[in-house]
């Protein structure tokens, strides 16, 4: 069977909580979308509210163009990536899109793969152990060079410099520097060739790829969230051949902008929004309670 995006939602919906009932594993995928229709926006009012500042200023206009701005000095720099990483790593708790995430999953053997940094899986209540967040993660700062391979928890750094921002400026003694070196410590993000891979996210990876080798033979799902093109060969292309290559594997991408069903892979659904993981809760609910109805008939 392989179901296309013309099928009904409803089929679709059905289709998917049957992958999940008889599943091994499921294997998430997640990208920038899935955060986006959880609701942190890089430009919606609630950026608007909390960089007006920065917008009157500088002429930011949403918070990615921010993390590349051409600050003048450091005391700047850091005054817009602290507000910048407490607003999409510290504001916002769990989000409900997370939480219905792993309700919809239930107690299947899972694993997440995602470039997301917020650390919402974390939040939501998914095991760090089975979470690998290959790109980063914004609360953690590094030396710029990355010979080090310490990471520092920064979290209180972050509040401290929002706090004593004034005028767009932190003061000089809040600029964050290595303990050990003195040297300028940078969001541990992967931005170029001095990204950090500590001690955890090879441990991370290692799991990652255990659970793939675990799986590949057995009933695997693949869950793949809001994942676009502008990295396809970390999460989306990898999907597709293991979806193509493994026998029993099935692919179900959520993502509004690519919904073409990809020749070669022998079951695979498409979802033009993430919040239909909402509606397949909702699925998995009515079927549980008409299963408990028949019960109680017979």
């Amino acid at each position: 069977m392989k179901p296309t995006p013309e099928r009904p939602l409803a089929d679709r919906l059905e289709h998917l909580c049957k992958l999940l009932r008889a599943a091994d594993g499921v294997l998430i995928g997640a990208g920038a979308g899935l955060s986006t229709a959880a609701g942190i926006s890089y430009d919606g009012d609630d950026f608007r509210r909390e960089f007006r500042p920065w917008i009157e200023r500088y002429g930011i206009t949403d918070l990615y163009s921010s993390g590349f701005y051409p600050f003048k000095t450091e005391e700047e720099y850091w005054a817009c990536w602290a507000r910048h990483i407490w607003f999409c790593r510290y504001r916002p708790d769990g989000l409900p899109l997370y939480r219905s995430l792993l309700q919809l999953i239930g107690q299947k053997d899972y694993f997440v793969f995602t470039t997301n940094v917020d650390a919402q899986f974390a939040k939501s209540g998914f095991s760090t152990d089975r979470v690998f967040a290959c790109q980063g993660d914004y609360g953690l700062f590094q030396t710029e060079s990355g010979q080090s391979k310490k990471l520092y928890p920064n979290e209180q750094m972050v509040r401290r410099m929002m706090a004593a921002t004034v005028d767009c400026r932190i003061p000089a003694s809040l600029i964050p520097h290595d303990e050990a070196t003195g040297e300028r410590l940078v969001p541990n993000l992967r931005v170029d060739d001095h990204f950090v891979e500590d001690e955890h996210w090879h441990r991370q990876a290692h799991r990652y790829q255990n659970f793939i080798e675990r799986h590949r033979d057995g009933r695997l799902v693949l869950l793949e969230l809001g994942v676009g093109f502008n990295t396809p060969s970390i999460i989306r292309f990898p999907f597709e051949e293991m979806a193509a290559q493994y026998p029993h594997t099935a692919l179900v991408r959520f993502n509004q902008q690519s919904m073409t069903v990809v020749p070669g892979i022998k079951d695979m659904t498409a979802f033009s929004d993430c919040a239909d993981v909402f509606r397949a809760v909702r699925t998995q609910q009515e079927t549980f309670k008409e299963t408990l109805a028949k019960q109680e008939q017979s």
